[in-house]
């Protein structure tokens, strides 16, 4: 075999790999209930199978989460984003960043809708209204340990009418919204000053994204 066909043949197995996130034969036992605390922590004992006939015994620990959707607002008329600062307890403890810069984000309610859910939670954190929204990522941020799915949104907002605080006063939040332009934004972050991951994906999607947003709103407003 030439190295041409020995690079056609990874090539072809890369292509394959590549295809996209697929089903697993696997033996589940549970869930066992550990904690109920914010969110439910549960353990799974199973019985992966692979391909080749071998099998794997595993036990795993997950926290229940469910669909979260996040919302970067974008005032077209001022060329800003919306963004929102808020204290997150893990992020204070893991690198003293109590006052994380972030997206709108929560999660859907049970019987609601995503679109609804993005419109509620950006009237809840960012005290404005989207007028338009346009879908950008739907992603698991952390499979390993969450059953959490996220869906985002550019919410097309008026950035002029944020207020200096907002939050759901019935989840004790409070949220610090404020605009700023997309390369400030994306400075913080290459300089490591950000480091939410839905905030990162969020403004790189835009940074890929900004030129054809004429023809995504155009798109999402036929819809």
């Amino acid at each position: 075999m030439t190295t041409r066909d020995m690079t056609k043949d990874m090539t072809k197995d890369m292509a394959g790999n590549m295809a996209g996130d697929m089903p697993a034969q696997v033996d589940l036992e549970g869930p066992e209930l550990l904690a109920r605390g914010f969110r439910p922590y549960e353990r799974y004992r199973l019985m992966l199978h692979h391909g080749d006939g071998t099998r794997d015994a595993q036990v795993r620990d997950i926290v229940r989460v469910g669909g979260v959707v996040g919302v970067l607002g974008y005032d077209p008329l001022r060329d800003l984003v919306v963004l929102i600062r808020q204290f997150r307890l893990t992020s204070h403890l893991a690198e003293n960043r109590g006052g994380l810069v972030e997206i709108v984000a929560g999660l859907v309610e049970p019987g609601e809708q995503l679109e609804a859910a993005a419109i509620r939670e950006c009237i809840e954190e960012a005290g404005v209204a989207p007028r338009q929204l346009v879908p950008m990522l739907h992603f698991m941020p952390s499979p390993g340990v969450s059953d959490e799915v996220a869906w985002l949104y550019l919410g097309i907002v008026d950035a002029g009418a944020l207020p200096e605080r907002a939050g759901a006063s019935h989840e004790t939040e409070t949220t610090h919204p404020f605009a700023v332009t997309l390369e400030a934004a994306l400075a913080a972050v290459a300089d490591g000053r950000c480091v939410n991951g839905y905030l990162i994906m969020a403004l790189h999607w835009l940074a890929l994204n900004r030129a054809r947003l004429p023809q995504l709103l155009a798109e999402a407003a036929a819809v």
